[in-house]
């Protein structure tokens, strides 16, 4: 008897985004807008760009942006989006399964919101690599969730999941002096349930300036 083998990232995704009309909210991230509202436009990169939403907003803000995803379902809905927006030109989005495959050239602003995965995915390797591609001056900003949500007991974690920690990030980066730390911060948010049991979750964010 064959045992079933479990999907690789490109089919788990896929599967996630075809399992819904819509997966997301359609919204940009609220770190995403609290810590680059006041940045000079540019180039941006936005890696797991899933539906486009900060994709969007960057673009809405001035921003030339690549949004970058390994579903193609998620980024057929996120090329609508910045069309229904009347954004198309200032965006372009790129399939990449990340930690195999990452987009060329250098940016401005690199985002990295909620790289964390059920499936497999080099985290360490992506962050580093979205770090190499932040320009002179530009502007690196990672948030992670840290920790599950607090309504979720123990025995409910659906996978073991990798919550870096403030601190565990930074070494895990190892930045060179040329960087400086401008935010480096946990925020709790609500976060219901889906059965609307209230709760809250905490995410991590970090945003470095490249000063050379």
């Amino acid at each position: 008897m064959s045992i079933p083998q479990p999907a690789g990232p490109t089919q788990f995704w896929e599967e996630r985004y075809r399992s819904s009309e819509r997966v997301w909210s359609g919204n940009p991230n609220p770190l995403l807008v609290r810590e680059t509202s006041a940045l000079e436009p540019g180039r941006a990169l936005d890696l797991g760009c899933g539906e486009g939403a900060d994709t969007v907003w960057l673009a809405s803000r001035g921003w030339q942006v690549t949004g970058v995803d390994i579903s193609t379902t998620a980024l057929e809905r996120a090329g609508i989006h910045a069309v229904e927006a009347g954004l198309a030109e200032r965006v372009t989005f790129e399939q990449h399964e990340l930690g195999v495959t990452f987009p060329e050239g250098s940016f401005d602003l690199v985002s990295a919101h909620f790289l964390q995965s059920p499936v497999a995915l080099d985290q360490e390797g992506v962050l580093k690599q979205a770090a190499d591609a932040v320009a002179p001056g530009g502007t690196l900003l990672i948030a992670m969730h840290a920790g599950w949500p607090t309504w979720m007991e123990e025995h409910e974690y659906p996978f073991d999941a990798d919550f870096p920690t403030l601190q565990g990030l930074l070494a895990m980066l190892a930045l060179s002096p040329d960087w400086r730390v401008e935010t480096l911060e946990s925020v709790e948010r609500p976060a219901p349930s889906p059965e609307g049991k209230p709760g809250t979750r905490a995410d991590n964010v970090w945003r470095f300036t490249r000063t050379v």
